[in-house]
């Protein structure tokens, strides 16, 4: 991390705002996706069950991929992400993540058509099915390929309120879980023989992880955890982790034990490095990334979040051996969704008015600045 960055960052008044945002593109219904494929495109995920794309310039009128018809919308239902293969260009397979007509979530392989923006509908191979047909809510949804070559996916624990199906804290269950397989050794999948429980599972304990990612430059693991009634969570699994991770639903929310009578953390809990409670307007956290970009030296290193009810945007920074928040945008929206371009270049989505922003910093850099200050 740039220390002068965050320096200046901390220097700023909390009531600053400290980045902006710059529209792209409008008119979508439902976004919940921003992804990239490894050029100078981007790719948004509609919720009923397409994919457009923006080639940098317009959103093409023709979609990437339409499988409304296999999809069940809405609410926390859809068709919730897209991941490309980190070898898109040879191979040309994505993998998606949505809710069938059963309400059941399917992970599947499509492969891209002679047309580079468009997709085969025809070339669905289903890799994995989980039953979630009890509840409605809480579906994870997030698809992303890890440094190691893996695909991983996050699942929500099933539904309802407080995990009444006791999916947190169950090896047996793929729900509640980060999932890690191997979609190139074997199909529909394989198991890495490094995963700490010799099946799909990677880390448990979590309730809903809306949104997580990989730092493109350490490897290290950011996981965004909606909370049940009172906070919201940011958990982080530095790239030398071996898996295993219990990160504490339904025993904890945050780091309160979520039925306070109990003796909810023996000690091997993974805990948050970062909560907040809903006394500002906030209710659903939606993950981000950490920014890699080189547009904006000040958020160099910075893990960019929000949540989706009050609209507001955060950072977690790390300071010595802990981990400071800081707000860097209050705007009334609701986001979805974070995505990263090719380059790290940051985007929001705004589910309410169908829109997508590149988070810019409308400051010029500090060298500029003092040189400004002498004329």
């Amino acid at each position: 991390m740039r220390l002068a960055a965050v320096a200046f960052l901390l220097a700023s008044t909390a009531a600053a705002q400290q980045v902006a945002l710059e529209q792209i593109a409008s008119g979508l219904e439902m976004p919940v996706a921003i992804t990239n494929a490894g050029d100078s495109r981007l790719f948004f995920t509609l919720q009923r069950g397409q994919i457009v794309v923006w080639d940098g310039t317009r959103v093409l009128p023709t979609p990437f991929l339409d499988i409304r018809p296999l999809v069940f919308c809405c609410g926390e239902q859809g068709l919730l992400s897209v991941a490309f293969h980190p070898r898109y260009r040879e191979n040309g397979f994505f993998y998606v993540y949505y809710l069938d007509r059963n309400s059941d979530i399917n992970i599947a392989r499509y492969s891209v058509s002679s047309d580079r923006n468009r997709a085969d509908p025809n070339s669905s191979r289903i890799l994995l099915t989980m039953n979630h047909r009890q509840f409605g809510n809480h579906n994870g949804g997030q698809l992303q390929f890890g440094p190691d070559g893996y695909l991983y996916a996050g699942t929500g624990d099933g539904g309802g309120a407080g995990d009444p199906l006791d999916n947190g804290q169950n090896l047996s269950s793929p729900l509640a879980k980060l999932l890690r397989i191997d979609v190139d050794s074997a199909f529909p999948y394989a198991i890495p023989p490094s995963n700490p429980f010799h099946n799909e599972i990677w880390a448990f304990g979590l309730r809903n992880p809306w949104r997580f990612s990989f730092d493109r430059l350490t490897g290290d693991l950011w996981i965004a955890d909606v909370g049940q009634g009172a906070w919201e969570e940011v958990d982080f699994q530095p790239a030398t982790s071996i898996g295993g991770e219990n990160y504490g639903w339904h025993l904890m929310e945050g780091k309160h034990c979520f039925r306070p009578s109990t003796n909810c953390n023996n000690g091997t809990l993974t805990l948050p490095i970062a909560e907040y409670d809903h006394s500002d307007g906030s209710c659903s956290i939606t993950g981000g990334y950490r920014y890699r970009g080189a547009r904006f030296p000040r958020l160099q290193g910075l893990y960019i979040y929000g949540d989706y009810c009050n609209g507001g945007i955060w950072a977690v920074m790390q300071q010595g051996n802990g981990w400071t928040v800081r707000q860097l945008l209050a705007k009334k929206m609701a986001i979805t969704t974070f995505g990263e371009d090719s380059n790290g270049e940051l985007y929001v989505a705004d589910y309410g008015s169908g829109t997508i922003d590149r988070i810019i910093d409308e400051l010029p850099p500090p060298s500029k600045r003092r040189a400004a200050a002498h004329h």
